[in-house]
């Protein structure tokens, strides 16, 4: 190889170092931890308020996230500290923080030597508060208690009526000293108590049935109508026999 070639092949050699230094120096600092990776947000968490700080470093560098809340002349208190590693997809750590209405919170990152910063602007909490749980619920009735206001209802209203007193009714009249008269009662029997039947007092009276007759009349014709039949029976079977 000469001198000329050489030189060619050095210099192609550098290009391409330069190249591929550079490359990997713009995709490090793509991946590389910057404070716009993190951002917070204040939720409620039912009735709780919390602060919720996300981590989207697709390097997933370590870090620690530290949260202050900024108080009137510039007194800060410190609410809480926490590591995180973040992710593409976004890690998230929740600082549980019962925040006011419209107070202002600082969110500070460290992240080895490449992050010592503020996350900006400043978090500032909703106008309202998280919605406070209803400590006195409203009983609801029960299908027993239901019932048995109900089964009670008309015993109560039913008492006067049953404890008011009943009217006075007229004595009966005593019976007769003679013991006759058309209009006298015998003491032990009712007026409205059922009379007996007209066939059951015929049956007292006579001691049969009006139909009795009639009855014993078609037996007797029908014993002489038997008998006539078998004496013609009779008698042409002796007919038949002579002939």
């Amino acid at each position: 190889m000469t001198r000329r070639s050489v030189r060619r092949s050095a210099s192609v050699l550098g290009v391409a170092s330069g190249s591929a230094a550079l490359i990997l120096g713009l995709t490090g600092s793509a991946l590389a931890c910057t404070i716009e990776d993190f951002s917070a947000e204040a939720k409620c968490d039912g009735t709780q308020g919390v602060i919720v700080v996300t981590d989207t470093d697709a390097s997933a560098a370590d870090a620690t996230v530290s949260v202050f809340l900024k108080g009137a002349g510039g007194v800060e208190t410190k609410v809480g500290e926490q590591p995180v590693t973040g992710s593409k997809q976004g890690t998230r750590i929740t600082f549980a923080e019962d925040w006011k209405p419209s107070a202002t919170y600082r969110i500070h990152v460290t992240a080895g030597r490449r992050v010592d910063q503020d996350v900006t602007p400043d978090l500032v909490t909703p106008a309202t508060a998280c919605a406070a749980a209803d400590q006195s619920p409203v009983p609801v009735p029960t299908l027993s208690a239901t019932l048995t206001a109900s089964a009670s209802a008309p015993a109560a209203s039913a008492s006067p009526a049953t404890t008011a007193s009943a009217p006075a009714q007229p004595a009966p009249p005593a019976p007769s000293a003679s013991g006759s008269g058309s209009g006298s009662v015998p003491a032990g029997t009712s007026e409205n108590a059922p009379s007996p039947a007209a066939g059951d007092a015929d049956l007292a009276e006579t001691g049969a049935n009006s139909h009795t007759g009639l009855i014993a009349g078609l037996a007797a014709a029908l014993v002489v109508v038997g008998g006539g039949a078998v004496w013609f029976g009779m008698r042409r079977r002796g007919t038949g026999r002579n002939g």
